[in-house]
């Protein structure tokens, strides 16, 4: 301490003595220090000791590690190394404390938190490096994922992945062949798993065949069967008569199906009636239907089924022994069902627990399947009876009261009712309404379930019939005798849809809907009405709902179409339109539509093509001939066109309209002669057809004839029993028969007309048509009245304006007369004038 100097020594320096610094601390002195140049050389390289516990104060003062100061007054103050002293002093002064005030609770050596004594485990050994894994435990990693593969083959089968499922098991069948030569090089060749290879196999084979990869299937199922250390090997024998059955191979199939029953021991008795079972159905395939009836016969002595005792009733009616198919039918009935009543699971006391356990097992899988028995049963029993009634009796009628009979007195007697309802049924397939409406309304006052089934078919009946009253009468009947009868709802609808009732029809099918939401009549009917009401989206909605649940039916894609149509979005329709071509390629009426809506969007070319196929289906069609005479009259093929107006003449030769066609596309073609002569024919049959005259009148005034006269005086005595017949029609004089006569010559050049209703209006046949000329024609007296025409006579000079037949024909315009041409004639039509279309071209 004496070399310490402190503040209070020296008054007069304040900050003296902050320089000063203990000797043992003072860094400048190590190099001269022996004893700490010693330590540093001797300890060089040396790692410390490991300590097992938290080292204490002296432990720490005295290592190498951590070097403490003391701070007690006095020259004693040391430090300590691991090998000795550093510097003068005793050690002493180091343990000292620094000062007598020591924090309350704190220590310089805390307490460790270690409830486990971890702290004295030490550190963890070092990891060991693990061992190879030895051929054993090699094979059964190896087994392991040979079962993991055939597994998800399996499963990927169930999900219908067939294609999955076959590489899954071709996998699994290298990996275990993989195993195998792994055993032989290991030396474990005793140890052969057979069960895996058994498994491998006959997984392949199946997926093998159910890819239809036959051949690779029965070659599989052959190694299995050759091999002797698998055991009951010969069942398989069964799934390759299968095959041979699925590729056509009848006697190969019997063969294994014999093998494998010799193969299959006598106390597997299911096993046995199934293969004979097989045996007998291959043999109906051959047609050799008496050892069928061996076959099933032996099955329903042994252990009789409704299956195959509908297989049995079939094979006597292929034979056609009548007294066989009785005793077949007999039999049927005889199987038991044994499956519990309906009434076990009605909730009949009050004894809630109970109520809460029949409602847990009446939809149960147990329950599902009973009632999937009951089904089985009752579908067997029906369809043997309604194949053996019309035959096993002289008559119809008696063979079906025979079958009824037969069930009324066996333990399934409410079949009946079901078997009288299609003997009405048959009765309708027979055209014999009378005696069906009398089968059916011995319904009326039985139970009410059968009642509402014969009221429902009675109503169908009655509508058919157009007795629109009646069917409604039966409709209400079946609606009331069972409330969710979705059946007698449709009925009603109908009914108002007849008296065009719509909202009400509306409502009816939205009932039907309700109770049953997957009733197509309902639904399609639903369509059409909402139709009829303008609901476009509603029906198309309804519509598409019919087209998810009975894919590619005809009428459904059309109404589709036809919707889209009326919404103008001709994409969509044209795109269903040619989907409906798909189902009915031969329907001349879809390619006229798919011709229109090309046409109507500028594509002539396209239309042109689906009118010409309309026109090769059905060629009688005069809208479709029509139009093609015009398309070629408007791409200046006059000629073409004559050969489709002259079938329309013939198809309706009291129509003067196709006649006059004719003469025009003689005239626009340069053939002028012809064109002459048939106009001739033309006012020879219609005299009094102005129309014709005017045309006879400018072609012989052309060609210079002498006829140009008579013809013009014709053609005043017409326009003058015209103006006659039109002044007695002001008045409200009666016609005359003369009237009614050229009234109807006169139809055909008419400018007045309707379209049909749904129909695409026609584009203009050219830039100078006028718009008069663009409208529809009628066509009076045929099946196509009122049918839209694409071009009128007054379309077919598009450049030459056609006079109206109902103006006075003024004087010619001035053009070069010929040296045949007589002043006369001039005179004679001073006062006519007559348009530029009857000039030739």
């Amino acid at each position: 301490m004496d070399n310490l100097r402190f503040a209070g020594d020296d008054d007069e320096d304040l900050y003296s003595g902050f320089d000063l610094v203990h000797p043992a601390l003072d860094t400048r002195q190590l190099d001269t220090d022996q004893g700490f140049q010693e330590a540093v050389r001797t300890s060089y390289g040396r790692r410390p000791p490991t300590q097992s516990r938290a080292p204490t104060t002296a432990a720490r003062l005295t290592s190498t590690a951590g070097l403490r100061i003391g701070t007690g007054q006095g020259t004693g103050l040391v430090l300590n190394s691991s090998v000795g002293q550093v510097g003068p002093g005793s050690s002493d002064g180091l343990k000292r404390p620094m000062t007598s005030m020591r924090g309350t609770g704190y220590t310089s050596q805390s307490n460790v938190f270690d409830p486990l004594n971890q702290a004295s485990k030490g550190p963890a050994p070092a990891l060991i490096s693990k061992t190879d894994e030895s051929p054993e435990e090699k094979i059964k990693s190896l087994e392991r994922r040979v079962m993991g593969l055939i597994e998800e083959s399996c499963m990927a089968a169930s999900r219908g992945e067939i294609r999955l499922a076959l590489d899954r098991a071709k996998e699994a069948s290298s990996k275990e062949r993989s195993l195998i030569r792994q055993r032989e090089q290991a030396g474990l060749s005793d140890g052969h798993n057979l069960d895996l290879t058994f498994s491998v196999l006959f997984n392949l084979a199946n997926q093998y065949a159910a890819n239809d990869m036959y051949t690779e299937a029965l070659n599989t199922y052959q190694v299995i069967t050759k091999d002797r250390m698998f055991n009951n090997s010969g069942r398989l024998r069964v799934n390759m008569g299968n095959i041979h059955y699925k590729m056509g191979q009848y006697n190969k199939a019997i063969k294994f199906y014999r093998m494998a029953l010799d193969q299959v021991p006598n106390t597997h008795k299911s096993m046995r009636i199934k293969i004979m079972h097989n045996i007998g159905l291959v043999f109906v395939k051959m047609a050799q239907y008496s050892e069928a009836c061996t076959s099933f016969e032996y099955i329903m002595q042994e252990e009789a089924n409704f299956k195959t005792g509908l297989d049995l009733v079939t094979a006597y009616y292929a034979l056609g022994d009548k007294e066989k198919m009785k005793k077949g039918f007999l039999r049927l009935l005889e199987c038991q069902l044994d499956i519990d009543d309906d009434e076990k699971y009605t909730a009949s006391s009050e004894d809630t627990q109970s109520n809460l356990i029949l409602e847990v097992i009446r939809n149960d899988p147990l329950r599902k399947m009973e009632r999937q028995m009951k089904q089985e049963a009752e579908r067997s029993i029906l369809t043997a009876a309604k194949l053996i009634s019309p035959v096993i009796e002289t008559t119809f009628s008696e063979g079906y009261n025979w079958c009824v009979d037969a069930i009324k007195n066996s333990q399934y007697a409410d079949l009946a009712n079901d078997l009288e309802i299609n003997k009405a049924v048959m009765f309708l397939r027979q055209k014999n309404f009378k005696d069906a409406v009398e089968t059916l309304k011995m319904f009326e006052k039985k139970e009410t379930k059968v009642a509402s089934t014969a009221a429902t078919n009675l109503s169908f009946l009655y509508f058919l019939q157009n007795e629109i009253d009646l069917a409604e009468k039966y409709a209400l009947m079946a609606r009331d005798s069972n409330g969710y009868n979705d059946s007698a709802l449709v009925n009603l609808g109908n009914c108002c849809f007849k008296r065009k009732d719509y909202e009400k029809a509306r409502e009816h099918y939205i009932a039907a809907l309700d109770i049953d939401a997957s009733c197509v009549e309902a639904l399609y009917n639903l369509g059409l009405t909402n139709k009829k009401l303008g609901r476009y989206e509603e029906a198309l909605d309804s519509l598409l709902k019919m087209h998810a649940i009975v894919r590619n039916y005809p009428p459904v894609v059309y109404q589709i179409a036809s919707l889209y149509q009326e919404l103008s979005d001709i994409d969509q329709a044209s795109e269903w339109y040619l989907q409906l071509l798909g189902l009915v390629p031969t329907d001349p009426h879809i390619h006229q539509r798919l011709g229109q809506l090309f046409d109507t969007e500028g594509d002539k070319q396209q239309g042109y093509q689906y009118y010409f196929d309309s026109y090769r289906y059905f060629p009688s069609n005069l809208e479709v001939i029509d139009w093609l005479g015009s398309y070629f009259i408007e791409h200046q093929v006059a000629e073409k066109a004559i050969s489709y107006f002259e079938r329309a003449a013939l198809m309706q030769p009291d129509e003067v309209k196709w006649q006059l066609m004719v003469a025009a596309c003689h005239r626009r073609s340069g053939n002028y002669q012809q064109a002459l002569q048939t106009y001739k024919q033309i006012h020879r049959r219609f005299p009094e057809n102005i129309e014709c005259l005017k045309l006879l009148i400018r072609l012989s005034s052309d060609l210079g004839l002498k006829e140009t006269a008579e013809y013009a005086q014709e053609l005043k005595k017409a326009e003058r029993a015209q103006e006659q017949r039109e002044s007695r029609a002001a008045s409200g004089s009666r016609p005359g028969s003369r009237r009614s006569s050229s009234r109807a010559s006169r139809s055909g050049s008419a400018a007045s007309g309707h379209e049909e209703p749904g129909a695409l209006p026609p584009k203009s046949p050219g830039p100078g048509a006028r718009a008069s000329s663009r409208g529809s024609r009628s066509i009076p007296g045929s099946a196509m009245s009122g049918r839209m025409t694409r071009l009128s006579l007054n379309d077919l000079d598009e450049n030459e304006p056609f006079v109206p037949s109902n103006k006075e024909v003024g004087p010619l315009q001035e053009r070069p007369k010929t040296s045949l041409r007589r002043k006369q004639d001039e005179d004679d039509f001073a006062d006519e004038e007559l348009g530029d279309d009857l000039l030739p071209e």
